[in-house]
């Protein structure tokens, strides 16, 4: 019985697998605008106003924040409360975590990514690139641990409000796309184009 159960489960994730795979090409022509949208006006920001390879603005989370809320739009971890609070929970843990073990980096790396887990779970904000940026403010460059608690509005927050407003754009261009996946919000949505159409 229990082989009969293992095939059962192989087929049962081989084909959900294959079916992950099924995307449509227009919604791969979809994730890469978007994706390439929001990454780049992040990498403008950050080339207008800083110079040199610290780059401030493009934190390595918001590349992985970008799989999820261009690629995988229905994903729980993908919708704009888990992107924006996991973001902003995981910054403020890790500075905090750095102002209080600021050269002691075999402690204060696993604290701050462990901390900003839990907290993400409590805030019911998970959302998995939260980690990295909770790491890059105990790891990153002298210029973003200088920021301090200045690091969760900018370049956290402002970055974050860029992809997700990109998001909202491009995740909503076709009628097969919708994002967030929260049903009063396309209610709303659909109410203001009508009033705007009979206007």
């Amino acid at each position: 019985m229990p082989i009969q159960k293992i095939k059962r489960s192989y087929r049962k994730t081989k084909y959900i697998l294959y079916r992950e795979t099924l995307i449509d090409y227009k919604e791969h022509f979809w994730s890469f605008l978007g994706s390439f949208i929001g990454i780049g006006i992040l990498a403008y920001v950050q080339s207008i106003h800083f110079k040199g390879n610290d780059a401030v603005y493009l934190i390595g989370s918001f590349g992985a924040s970008s799989v999820l809320i261009y690629g995988i739009i229905q994903s729980p971890f993908s919708q704009p409360r888990n992107l924006v609070g996991g973001h902003l929970v995981s910054a403020l843990v890790g500075v905090t975590v750095h102002k209080l073990a600021p050269d002691i980096i075999w402690i204060a790396a696993p604290l701050a990514v462990s901390l900003a887990i839990i907290l993400m779970q409590i805030t019911k904000t998970l959302h998995p690139p939260g980690g990295a940026t909770a790491l890059i403010a105990i790891i990153g460059s002298d210029k973003i641990k200088a920021l301090g608690y200045t690091y969760v509005l900018s370049p956290v927050l402002v970055g974050v409000l860029i992809l997700l407003l990109v998001a909202l754009v491009f995740n909503n261009m076709t009628a097969n796309r919708y994002y967030p996946t929260h049903k009063k919000y396309h209610k709303l949505r659909k109410r203001i184009a009508k009033k705007l159409l009979s206007n």
